[in-house]
């Protein structure tokens, strides 16, 4: 069995985007606002029942992330321009949100 990909490489785009380079070759590039919408951390997911609280409404349509950091072996930490920092996109999460097709 295989590991699953991880990060290669990880910037932050001008325009907003978040670009990861996939261990596996496969390159993904996050809208700043779909990345954010698909936060998973307590503030915008209740823990216990899996309810979205993070109401969309209130997520500006130009936020973008300012920063990311790895978290362990496993995840991203990303801050976004909206204040927003407490969410860990673990690498499986991550590549789910991948907009492209593949």
């Amino acid at each position: 069995m295989s590991a699953p990909p991880s990060p290669a490489r990880v910037a932050i785009f001008p325009n907003g985007e978040l670009a990861v380079v996939w261990s596996d070759g496969h390159e993904s590039y996050y809208p700043g606002r779909l990345l954010r919408l698909g936060c998973h951390c307590a503030k915008c997911v209740d823990e216990m029942t899996g309810r979205k609280l993070l109401r969309e409404e209130r997520v500006p349509s130009d936020v973008r992330p300012t920063g990311c950091q790895e978290v362990g072996r496993y995840g991203l930490g990303v801050r976004f321009s909206d204040g927003h920092d407490t969410g860990i996109y673990t690498y499986e999460r991550l590549r789910s949100l991948c907009p492209c097709c593949a």
